[in-house]
């Protein structure tokens, strides 16, 4: 049994629990071990089932001592942490290493043991203060024209490809030959490439000749002489100059729908007039936009909150978190093994390791912001009335016959609905301050510079 214990908080979300053995459970147990030794070894001269246990003392003594010990010390350690506080027991992916295991052997007869295991926990922080915070938030106008940008878009979803017999121009759809040439004006057969089709001004192709075949008609050819920098991102290219003979084989055009009514049923039957249309896009930008800017402002204070708590998380917690991301995106690349995900990723010069040292910091970050969230959930102790649970979990509940496993999922499903009323919470206690209005189009793309 123990006979003594003492629990030491270390770095990084670890503790140290020290337990002390007395030599008689110890003692005992190794009598024991021995004696079920004694009825199944078997020693030359003595018949099996009959060895004298001094016999195998003095024979196996030693390595018996050491396997009942060891098993004696873990079933003691596993009874200690069982009672335990919850905040000093091990995480479930955590297994207590032994310190200094070659300081403790050999055991000795009739003493007893003091022996140290190291473990993560739960991080131990206190919440900074989360109620009453105010934090810059620009306010996002929606215009005009970004009814009008979703309208382009939508007619170019519902546009038709048309052959042209005007020269080439921006945003036409082309198909080319191509062949570089050698100094003696020779077509290199390896850079042939035939029926290549790419749209204008995309960059989508390898030599970048977008501009240099503009005005050109269909069924003419141009031989274009091209240099490349030597910040040319192609390394097949970089610091070159290349003479290629491009030959076009066709040249199409969208061709746009007219924005009238007509346009405005094909798009969505509950609009009759392309005024329906552009209220009905206006409306849709702003619900996107409520979406978002709830998801950016419960991200703002939480971010807020990490600049003002220090959370140590544990090794084992990043790695449980990173297993799981792991098996997700297996689940998303259609994956069923991970030597079949390995020689994917290494098609890319890549390797799981690669992976998950890109995914840590932000695995890192979303443990922490879980944590904050969490114990905010345990300090407001959020009530959920049983009209709210019947009305979310009723339906699911009836699907459960087992009264105890039913009772088990009524404890998820509401600490669940409890975790949900943190975040409105925090929003609804923080005062957003607009320092500046900003258009919708930066709004969504910050990389868009408008031209004045």
């Amino acid at each position: 049994m123990v006979t003594d214990k003492s629990i030491k908080l270390l770095e990084n979300s670890q503790i140290e629990l020290t337990l002390t053995v007395d030599a008689e459970s110890l003692e005992k147990a190794y009598a024991a071990r021995l004696a079920k030794y004694a009825k199944t070894i078997e020693i030359p001269g003595f018949r099996k089932g009959h060895v004298p246990t001094n016999v195998i003392d003095r024979k196996y003594g030693q390595a018996i001592r050491e396997e009942s010990t060891f098993d004696e010390l873990e079933s003691n350690l596993k009874d200690t942490i069982d009672t335990l506080e919850a905040q000093d027991k091990p995480l479930p992916y955590s297994t207590p290493v032994l310190q200094n295991e070659e300081e403790l052997l050999p055991f000795k007869k009739n003493e007893s043991i003091c022996f140290s295991v190291v473990y993560d926990i739960l991080p131990r922080f206190e919440l900074p203060e989360y109620k009453g915070l105010e934090i810059a938030f620009d306010n996002v106008e929606i215009c005009d024209s970004d009814v009008d940008d979703e309208i382009q878009s939508l007619r170019e979803q519902n546009s038709m490809i048309v052959s042209t017999n005007k020269p080439i121009a921006d945003g036409n759809i082309v198909n080319v030959d191509y062949c570089e040439l050698d100094e003696d004006g020779q077509k290199i057969e390896a850079t042939k490439r035939e029926g290549f089709t790419f749209t204008v001004g995309t960059g989508y192709n390898f030599y970048k000749i977008d501009q240099d075949i503009i005005g050109l008609n269909q069924d003419e050819e141009k031989v274009i002489e091209k240099s490349y920098s030597d910040d040319e991102e192609n390394p097949d290219l970089k610091g070159k100059t290349i003479k290629l003979s491009v030959k076009v084989n066709s040249v199409k055009t969208k061709e746009l729908p007219e924005v009238d009514d007509e346009f405005a049923q094909d798009v969505n039957d509950d609009y009759k007039t392309v005024s329906d249309l552009k209220d009905g896009l206006k409306k849709k930008l702003e619900d996107e936009l409520d979406t978002r800017r709830s998801n950016d402002k419960a991200n703002a204070i939480l971010d807020k909150l990490l600049e003002n708590v220090e959370i140590s998380i544990p090794q084992s917690m990043l790695d449980a978190e990173l297993d799981g991301q792991w098996r997700n995106f297996m689940q998303q690349m259609g994956v069923n093994n991970p030597e079949q995900l390995d020689m994917l990723l290494k098609m890319q010069d890549m390797t799981k390791d690669d992976l998950l040292e890109l995914w840590k910091p932000n695995a890192e970050k979303e443990l922490k912001y879980q944590l904050i969230l969490t114990k905010i959930q345990e300090k407001e102790d959020f009530q959920i009335s049983d009209e709210e649970f019947e009305a979310e979990n009723g339906e699911r509940l009836k699907n459960i016959s087992d009264e105890k496993t039913q009772e088990m999922y009524k404890e998820l499903y509401l600490d669940e609905m409890k975790f949900k009323k943190v975040m409105p919470f925090l929003i609804d206690n923080t005062t957003f301050k607009a320092e500046k209005t900003i258009s919708y189009k930066d709004y969504t793309n910050p990389n868009v510079v408008e031209e004045n």
